[in-house]
């Protein structure tokens, strides 16, 4: 059993105690916590033995980000730039790849995100998270060519990187407590939110009763989807608003909205801004409904990498031909209007853990 798996075995068995009261709750509650106690060093060495080979590994044994049952601003929980032990395996064995490449997780059909353009001649991916991942990869590199890009589907974001596919993912990835569990997370570098794209000639007029009885698309996994059924459970959602619509890519939703299989797509805004500006036929119905930061998910044993990454966002974000540079190529077109500027337009401050 690793580490996480029986810290989850004791937070539910924790769980389902609740309430039951008397001594022998409390012993195998407390036996398990000394057999957590007893695995941690073995498994944080494990972690170290083989981590730093593969693609954001590493074994740098540092408190990790803080996990879903005490997160209450995930967004604030990454690592500082300063600090750690002065160890780099992760950033080591990235240097001594025969091939000597950051391997990156990206989205390649996102358009001014990550996408490919038709008209560049060049086959190059163009977009803002791609901007992101060249100077990620000249700050840690010396070139920011140095990058392998892989096509990651919006489920399989955590997996690609927890299996060592890719050393990092920078995908318009949501910071979210429950990810904190499964991935470590950079400093936020964009913030948006949860919203409803529609036809124009739909009545819908946001994430309101106006979807009662239509049938709404999100993608696995996705943090609109997170919201889509808990609201629905909880009745700030009308019952009769259909959720079963999921795909695996949330661009595969705006295909079932202008095919008509579906009457609204919930998404980041940010998103959500850059398909109607694909779509002339489809457009914003209401305003954000919740707040959201993008992160760039890493791996948990990957402190160093981590702390590289925010060190870079640190200067990208102050640089003059960085983080506003790139916003005001890709997104400034579909995020403002005229002389408003959406709250996307200022990069989110960093505060650490």
């Amino acid at each position: 059993m690793t580490m996480h798996a029986l810290s989850t075995s004791v937070r539910r068995l924790r769980a389902s105690l609740r309430g039951w009261g008397g001594v022998g709750a409390m012993a195998v509650v407390c036996a398990l916590a000394v057999l957590f106690a007893l695995l941690l060093p073995s498994t944080r060495a494990a972690g170290g033995s083989d981590g730093a080979t593969r693609a954001g590994g590493g074994g740098v044994a540092e408190v990790r980000q803080a996990r879903a049952e005490d997160c209450t601003d995930p967004q604030d929980q990454s690592l500082s730039p300063a600090g750690g032990d002065g160890r780099t395996p992760t950033i080591d064995a990235i240097k001594n790849r025969k091939d000597r490449r950051l391997v990156v997780g990206v989205d390649t059909n996102s358009y001014r995100w990550g996408y490919l353009d038709p008209n560049n001649t060049s086959g190059a991916l163009e977009g803002f998270d791609i901007d992101l991942v060249h100077r990620i990869a000249k700050d840690l590199l010396g070139d920011e060519n140095a990058v392998q890009f892989k096509a990651i589907p919006t489920n399989r974001r955590i997996e690609a990187v927890q299996k060592g596919e890719v050393d990092m993912v920078v995908r318009t990835m949501t910071i979210t407590c429950t990810r904190l569990d499964d991935v470590a997370f950079s400093a936020p570098y964009f913030v948006t939110g949860q919203q409803v794209l529609a036809a124009k000639t739909s009545k819908i007029t946001g994430y309101d009763k106006s979807l009662a009885g239509k049938k709404v698309c999100s993608a696995t996994g996705s943090t609109a989807y997170d919201r889509l059924d808990a609201d629905r459970k909880s009745g700030a959602l009308p019952s009769s608003t259909d959720i079963s619509t999921t795909v695996p890519n949330q661009l595969d939703c705006l295909v079932k909205l202008q095919l008509g299989e579906v009457d609204a797509v919930v998404t980041d805004g940010a998103l959500a801004a850059s398909q109607a500006a694909q779509d002339p036929t489809v457009e914003l119905k209401g305003g954000l409904f919740t707040t959201d930061y993008y992160g760039v998910a890493m791996n948990q044993k990957a402190t160093d990498l981590v702390r590289q990454v925010n060190r870079t966002l640190e200067s990208y974000i102050k640089s003059p031909d960085g983080w506003r540079a790139s916003y005001e190529k890709w997104l400034h077109p579909t995020m403002d209007q005229g002389d408003k500027r959406s709250k996307s337009a200022t990069p989110p401050v960093a505060r650490y853990k």
